[in-house]
């Protein structure tokens, strides 16, 4: 019978090399496919979006995607580096060292894996800001205003992630066998917490958000809002122009509390029959209850992956099969969680169609409500220029889309509208 801990060994290489193909394989039909079809615009396009767009956004997929080469090789590198060669291993030893056992060295240990792990990231995050999106000219960002992003969203995760990662960290030590529930309820409080306040603390620190002052365009949502059975507590128009030149509309708070935000782009971009067609959709995913749907599979699914962590964690192959000697006088809270995160992506990646699945399904139910609630073409001509101004492919890879958009293409999304 073979080793448990050889056993998590060779299992873990074995997903992670399957993983990896697979993410290769995916990124190079796309590049092929989309690079096939770059000469000529789609015929169902043919008289809405220009050559030289169609060019744009095929030059600025294939630009992500050979990003995207060098940001799975990291992300194996970095996975091989922290537990099979003994990285987070050793960076325990170091806490262990300086600050003994403890719920101090647990935390640090987190807080450590978390800043070097940005750390090995920036430099990329830095070339996708300054390198790609800047040649497409969609970065607006400054690097002063870049640096006070990163200052404000470490001050941000340290008032608000310290201490819910102090208290998972307790729970996992004293909460006793079911320690995976009671952190379950702890974690899905903080979450709508940070929901109820997000609107009014967290996001306005990096952005701007003023009312909405166009009249007229406020008096049609507003219609569009009472004849569809919605409130809203206002209705806000975000300064995204300030980062990018992407554009996007939503909506934030619960309840009656909810707003209605426009980044100022979106304003520039659209009509105001296509605002109110673009809000349509946004209201059909509330009619349909979509964003309930999803916050509940995403609570389900936190509660399996923490009944599973609570059964892992308790297991010494676990550890030694993953490259750490686990604390035999100790707490391994903190290990068995990075340990759990690190390795548990690579298993649901292949799952992850699905997901992509179920989303794509519910933009197509937001946007036949948005049909039968708006102006139909108006919204069809609103995905027509967002998807040229956003510079998206018109002509993706069908088992790339299959495992990673959370939209459907721009032929599918018109052809069901029309239908």
């Amino acid at each position: 019978m073979m080793n448990p801990s050889l056993a998590m060994t060779l299992t873990l290489a074995a997903v992670l090399v399957g993983n990896l193909l697979t993410k290769l394989w995916l990124n190079s039909r796309q590049v092929r496919h989309v690079a096939k079809h770059r000469a000529q615009v789609p015929t169902a396009f043919a008289h809405t979006i220009s050559l030289e767009a169609h060019h744009k956004a095929a030059d600025y997929t294939l630009a992500k995607a050979r990003v995207g080469v060098m940001d799975l090789g990291l992300d194996a590198l970095t996975l091989i580096g922290w537990t099979l060669l003994g990285g987070l291993d050793a960076l325990n030893q170091v806490t262990l060292d300086w600050l003994g056992h403890g719920m101090t060295q647990q935390v640090a240990l987190v807080v450590s894996f978390t800043l070097i792990g940005a750390l090995i990231g920036l430099p990329l995050s830095l070339y996708q800001t300054f390198g790609i999106e800047q040649r497409f000219g969609f970065n607006h960002t400054t690097p002063k205003l870049w640096v006070s992003d990163m200052l404000k969203g470490l001050l941000v995760g340290m008032v608000l992630g310290l201490p819910i990662l102090w208290l998972v960290l307790w729970l996992m030590a004293a909460g006793g066998p079911m320690w995976w529930l009671y952190t379950w309820a702890a974690l899905v409080a903080y979450q709508l917490f940070v929901m109820w306040i997000a609107p009014n603390v967290i996001m306005p620190l990096f952005n701007k958000f003023t009312p909405l002052e166009d009249a007229t365009l406020k008096e049609r949502v507003t219609a569009l809002m009472k004849r569809s059975g919605f409130t809203a507590k206002g209705f806000f128009v975000m300064d995204g122009s300030r980062r990018s030149a992407h554009s996007n509309a939503f909506f934030t708070g619960f309840g009656a509390a909810k707003r209605v935000v426009f980044f100022d782009t979106l304003l520039a971009q659209l009509n105001g029959d296509e605002m109110e067609a673009v809000l349509a959709h946004e209201l059909g995913h509330f009619k349909h209850r979509h964003i309930l749907k999803m916050m509940l599979t995403s609570f389900a699914t936190s509660l399996v992956g923490l009944a599973l962590l609570g059964w892992v964690s308790q297991q010494i192959w676990f550890y030694t099969g993953l490259g750490v000697m686990p604390n035999l006088d100790g707490n391994n809270s903190a290990l068995a969680l990075l340990l759990f995160m690190l390795a548990l992506p690579l298993f649901t990646f292949f799952v992850s169609p699905l997901s992509a699945h179920r989303s794509r399904q519910f933009e197509f139910e937001a946007d036949a409500y948005a049909v039968a609630n708006s102006d139909g073409q108006a919204l069809a001509n609103a995905l027509l220029k967002l998807y040229q101004d956003n510079a998206s492919t018109l002509t993706p890879d069908p088992w790339y889309v299959a495992f990673y958009y959370s939209h459907p293409p721009a032929s599918q999304r018109l052809a069901r509208m029309a239908a």
